[in-house]
């Protein structure tokens, strides 16, 4: 059972701030990365790819901390300790799943879908590539270590609809 977080620290999961995610690597270091984060009541979900380092490191070793840090006021901060207690993949959803999102500090509710389909997936990725187009030497050397097998391909598209 989580314990109860504060309302000060439900304000900084809630708002749109910036989140780090400590978690073990396997000869003790410490690895921190920027994660997105929300939550279910007393619960703080984290998101990440099933590949990434920090998935890697939690599956061997449950212990983590969390820095989140106000937006608008560097100052105001929460540091958590614990331990993931649930995973839950994206992959593994068969239907629409009801998300809630903070852009800029509005709050929506919508809709997500994971893209199956490769053409929808690819299409998906595509936009994502003109919008970040700085970073396409990177998915470039990534495809390719992909289509010559050193690396799998665990990319993954969302499709997220606002609800009225």
């Amino acid at each position: 059972m989580p314990i109860p977080l504060s309302n000060e620290v439900k304000a900084l999961v809630d708002g749109p701030n910036s989140a780090h995610l400590a978690t073990l690597m396997p000869d003790g270091s410490p690895q921190c990365a920027p994660v997105w984060v929300d939550r279910e009541g007393d619960r703080i979900l984290i998101c990440t790819g099933e590949g990434s380092l920090k998935a890697k490191n939690t599956r061997r070793d449950p212990r983590v901390a969390l820095s989140i840090v106000d937006f608008h006021d560097p100052y105001e901060e929460a540091q958590l300790r614990g331990r993931v207690v649930e995973r839950q993949w994206v992959r593994n959803v068969q239907k629409n799943s009801r998300i809630k999102l903070s852009v800029g500090g509005e709050k929506f509710e919508a809709e997500a879908r994971f893209l199956a389909d490769p053409a929808e997936r690819d299409w998906a990725l595509a936009a994502v590539g003109r919008k970040y187009w700085v970073y396409s030497p990177v998915f470039a050397v990534g495809k390719l270590l992909t289509v010559i097998g050193l690396m799998r391909n665990q990319t993954g598209a969302f499709e997220v609809t606002l609800i009225a």
